[in-house]
């Protein structure tokens, strides 16, 4: 009766190259992804938002400083115009 029994472990085939490919391919997505949301989630340094909020700032005031040029007035065509092109 034990002689029936088969308790060796089945057969499993070696995975092929695009099976293990694809493998490490979903672990590195799964990493990208678990740094994706840690860079969400720790805040970035205090020195680093100073220095983006100055750029910011003097981009700002020197849009201000700028002289307006002509601004050109768009005006309604009248119909007499339109029908003299035809």
């Amino acid at each position: 009766m034990s002689a029936d029994l088969d308790l060796s472990p089945p057969e499993v085939p070696e995975p092929t190259f695009l099976e293990s490919l694809l493998r490490y391919g979903l672990f590195l997505g799964a990493i990208f992804q678990l740094i994706c949301i840690l860079a969400i989630i720790v805040p970035t340094s205090k020195g680093h938002e100073k220095e983006e909020s100055e750029s910011i700032n003097g981009k700002v005031a020197e849009q201000a400083k700028k002289p307006k040029g002509p601004v050109s007035q768009i005006r309604p065509k009248s119909k007499k115009e339109s029908k003299k092109k035809r």
